[in-house]
């Protein structure tokens, strides 16, 4: 990557860095503030959501790489396979909640803004951070499967989450509501779907003739 190409990833990780950090912070506030839930409650169903998580990800992938790129995280997170596997998830978020959750909520005011900084914003700058700047030469087709690790993890705890407390903070993994065979052929249907976002982004990558 060339000097000029190199300010630019950079100013655009500060750019993805800044909006993660307002958007999370931001959300946790409201969150605080819509006495829905005592503020210890709120703080552990805040961390339940996958928005949540995949945004945090992705804001620390984006502060490391600016400020610590040498360290021993900087490297790890900054791998091909690492920020291929982010983007997957980040994309992921936004496809989801775009298709299945923006009919069934419409939030106002700066939860509005917030909500499209988390959902829409964030996943298309990162998209495009990875079609630009990353390179792509060591992805290869059974790199995708230990990417599969971050999703089914979260799904083992909202489903011990929410089996202790009772929240469940999508509809489609709402075990109280669905009953096992519905969750579990919905919580399937999503890892499908995660396999399918990570083998196109391997799909592009191949694509690409040099490194970039």
């Amino acid at each position: 990557m060339t000097k000029s190409n190199l300010t630019i990833a950079k100013l655009y990780l500060l750019l993805i860095a800044v909006l993660g950090c307002f958007s999370l912070l931001t959300q946790f506030y409201l969150s605080i503030e819509s006495g829905l839930a005592p503020p210890h409650i709120v703080f552990f169903r805040y961390f339940a959501y996958f928005t949540i998580t995949t945004n945090i990800l992705v804001t620390i992938i984006s502060v490391m790489l600016l400020l610590a790129p040498n360290s021993r995280l900087g490297e790890f997170l900054g791998r091909q396979k690492t920020l291929t596997a982010t983007t997957s998830y980040i994309l992921v978020v936004g496809i989801i909640y775009n298709v299945l959750l923006r009919i069934i909520w419409k939030p106002e005011g700066l939860q509005l803004i917030v909500n499209e900084l988390l959902h829409a914003v964030i996943p298309i700058l990162f998209l495009i951070y990875w079609l630009i700047f990353v390179r792509k030469d060591e992805l290869k087709w059974n790199s995708v499967w230990p990417w599969l690790l971050y999703p089914i993890i979260y799904t083992i705890y909202v489903f011990i989450f929410g089996a202790i407390t009772g929240f469940y903070p999508y509809h489609f993994i709402d075990l109280a509501q669905l009953g096992l065979k519905t969750t579990i052929i919905n919580a399937c249907g999503i890892t499908l779907f995660f396999i399918a976002i990570s083998l196109l982004l391997v799909g592009i990558s191949k694509l690409y003739k040099k490194p970039v």
